[in-house]
């Protein structure tokens, strides 16, 4: 009974952190699916990763956010119906989740598990031979509790990216990866210095200050 009601009082106390967070309501505002969509937004500005033209390939884009944001940086003229973007678009964005997504114009979804190479080949052929200019993964495994298997399967997502953009991506081109400080941080960032020329480390002040996640973004992939 004390668990119930301990864990009743965690619950409104997210509620109400929830409900009166500025990025949640600027996500409303602005017709985002989720506040995370002003985490890729500062990532974004600061480094200019992502314009019109491109090809991005967006892991874990469920519920959408990442994929409207990278859709209305593809628009000319951009506007907001129903929380997407609409409006021509100058570019292709190709999202995979685990997890059905809603519909966004223009936007290619596959539904399946990165983990699958059945799944990744459907990725590849749908990039029908083209190298994206640019992937974001925002992918997280449902965590258990246990840090070392938790650490094992975030390790395992961000190596998966990794070797993902190694393979289709173009040498010029940029990695944006979550990854959670902790057991298994310092070796991905090892990972990352080895693949990329420049890495960068971001905490997007969307992050919520409790959360241990932070950014990775790998840019330009080092030869061989």
């Amino acid at each position: 009974m004390k668990t119930k009601t301990k864990s009743s009082k965690v619950n409104r106390a997210w509620i109400n952190d929830h409900v009166n967070d500025t990025y949640v309501k600027l996500a409303k505002l602005e017709g985002y699916r989720a506040r995370a969509a002003y985490k890729l937004k500062e990532i974004d500005e600061t480094l200019g990763l992502i314009k019109p033209g491109q090809l991005v390939v967006d892991l874990g884009s469920t519920p959408g956010a990442w994929s409207q944001y990278v859709r209305r940086k593809m628009s000319p003229k951009t506007a907001t119906s129903g929380g997407a973007a609409a409006g021509e678009l100058n570019g292709t964005i190709i999202a995979l989740d685990i997890l059905p997504m809603e519909p966004i114009e223009g936007v290619t979804f596959l539904l399946g598990d990165f983990r699958e190479d059945a799944v990744l080949q459907r990725l590849s052929d749908e990039m029908q031979g083209r190298l994206a200019d640019v992937v974001v993964s925002d992918m997280a495994p449902n965590l258990s509790g246990i840090a070392s298997a938790d650490a094992a399967r975030i390790e395992n997502l961000v190596e998966l990216a990794l070797e993902f953009a190694q393979s289709h991506m173009k040498p010029s081109g940029a990695l944006v990866a979550k990854v959670f400080h902790g057991g298994v941080y310092d070796q991905l960032f090892k990972r990352f210095s080895e693949t990329f020329l420049v890495v960068k480390r971001i905490k997007p002040k969307a992050s919520r200050d409790k959360s241990s996640e932070t950014f990775l973004v790998g840019l330009g992939l080092k030869p061989g």
